[in-house]
């Protein structure tokens, strides 16, 4: 049951939780493929820490009304540039990814100059947790610290504006 719910989990799959090593997980943009979850993260993309060299993460995924379903543990792959899996799936990663700039090739091309990785992440042959053994707490946090919070004061008035009265 749970192997065939992963699975599905897998397949419509636009955003997992992440959590590398224990971390705080984070949720991040994913490209599902051949069973896998594909993920790109680094300078420029998105923020994952210590994803990028982990062996291993924890991911969650919610089901169609958002809610989460399954929790797994998956085996980290990193795709180098220029290998075999890196030329089959970083285009088509490429080719996904809204808002990128350039072309498919010319994104591909940044990743790999810039150091950004691009990770397969491989269900582990270990049970998944599915309902009704989920978390019942809803494992949420508080908002990040980030530049993009700025206070914002009111709009200036040239002229004294009257509260109309009917």
């Amino acid at each position: 049951m749970t192997t065939e719910l992963v699975a599905e989990a897998i397949k419509k799959a636009g955003i997992a939780w992440i959590s590398a090593a224990g971390g705080e997980s984070r949720g991040l943009w994913v490209m599902p493929l051949d069973g896998a979850l594909i993920v790109v993260c680094g300078p420029g993309e998105q923020d994952a820490p210590g994803l990028a060299d982990a062996a291993r993460a924890a991911v969650r995924l919610r089901g169609d009304n958002g809610g989460l379903i399954v929790i797994v543990e998956a085996l980290v792959e990193r795709l180098t540039p220029g290998s075999e899996a890196w030329t089959e799936i970083a285009p088509q990663l490429a080719g996904k990814r809204l808002n990128a700039s350039g072309t498919a090739d010319e994104v591909t091309a940044r990743w790999a100059e810039t150091g950004c990785a691009v990770l397969r992440l491989t269900p582990a042959d270990e049970p998944a947790v599915a309902a009704p053994d989920l978390p019942a707490d809803s494992a949420a946090a508080p908002p990040r610290e980030t530049p993009a919070r700025v206070v914002v004061r009111n709009p200036f008035r040239l002229h004294r504006v009257g509260k109309r009265r009917l």
